[in-house]
């Protein structure tokens, strides 16, 4: 049984997080184990910056966005002189488990530590949504939310000036947001590197769609795709609409979390406690058929991921 555990949250911020910290907090508490934060990831682990946790320390944070215990991305952690330096201080801090929030580059790092007897388990923290073992990862819903509530309002200065916007989203190599939101806000396409796309149908598109009466245009395109403002130049050649790009950024990574990212991060928080109560480590913490479960960590990561290409099917044939 563990009696001292870690919580960590490493690479890009998501939503959620500070709901997952709580959890994972409470409940490590509640059955008797000391509780430490390891601020800024990795890079705070090898420098051993931590926080004592006690229920007050994650007292009113469920509903803000971001991460109390900060993050940081860390080079040093992907060779195993990092990793076995991380090892040392988790030796020296007597931590006989460690939760890690964050996304694939964060679970090679705890499946490293795991290798060495420090069990690890993974929490998926990430709006891309790109973890291939898990059908929803914290901070995905909340992004998704976001990048909707946002294309909402720039529709309204498209529609004013007889616009197109082509609005990049984020996703890096994944197109999960682009075509949630692109059918979300009734765009006439989503442009991701899972599916092939013509800008010369999507153009005639555009153009049959004008001469029935249509005067405004929404594009979504996956930050993985790039040269966003290419596309846009092009649309505007091929249509003689005004054609303007707008890239969300890093917005869609903060606000309050939604109802689902807090209540999907405080379940894995509690299992991952619950795995470590029990000295079982080197498991990510998953969604399968709406149910919490956790998989084999270098099992789950060699698993491919699905695209949405059904859900990708009704955007294309729903757009006009």
């Amino acid at each position: 049984m563990a009696h001292k555990i870690g919580v960590l949250t490493s690479g890009g911020d998501a939503p959620g997080m500070n709901a997952a910290v709580r959890a994972v907090a409470r409940a490590a508490l509640q059955k008797g184990m000391e509780v430490v934060g390891i601020r800024r990831g990795y890079v705070g682990l090898l420098s051993g910056d931590v926080i004592d946790v006690n229920a007050r320390t994650v007292s009113g944070i469920i509903q803000r966005g971001g991460t109390c215990l900060y993050t940081a991305r860390c080079p040093e952690f992907r060779d195993m002189e990092g990793v076995k330096k991380g090892y040392d201080m988790c030796v020296k801090l007597g931590l006989d488990g460690l939760v890690v929030i964050g996304g694939d580059g964060s679970f090679r790092g705890a499946g490293d530590l795991s290798s060495l007897g420090i069990p690890c388990i993974g929490l998926p923290g990430t709006i891309d949504n790109d973890i291939q073992c898990t059908e929803y990862t914290i901070g995905y819903d909340t992004a998704m939310n976001t990048a909707m509530e946002m294309i909402d309002k720039i529709r309204d200065t498209t529609q004013s000036h007889d616009r197109c916007s082509v609005i990049e989203v984020m996703g890096r190599k994944a197109g999960y947001i682009a075509v949630n939101v692109g059918i979300a806000v009734g765009a006439e396409a989503a442009i991701t590197l899972e599916e092939p796309y013509d800008l010369n149908k999507i153009a005639a598109d555009i153009l049959k769609a004008k001469k029935n009466g249509k005067t405004h245009f929404l594009i979504v395109v996956a930050e993985g795709v790039g040269q966003t403002d290419v596309i846009a130049r092009t649309i505007q050649e091929m249509t003689g609409i005004e054609s303007r790009v707008t890239v969300l950024g890093h917005v869609q990574r903060g606000g309050s979390p939604t109802l689902r990212d807090r209540v999907l991060a405080s379940e894995m928080g509690y299992h991952a406690v619950e795995l470590l109560e029990q000295g079982i480590g080197n498991r990510i913490v998953g969604l399968k058929d709406g149910k919490v479960y956790d998989i084999d960590l270098q099992e789950g990561l060699a698993m491919k991921k699905p695209f949405l290409h059904k859900r990708y099917e009704v955007l294309t044939n729903t757009a006009f």
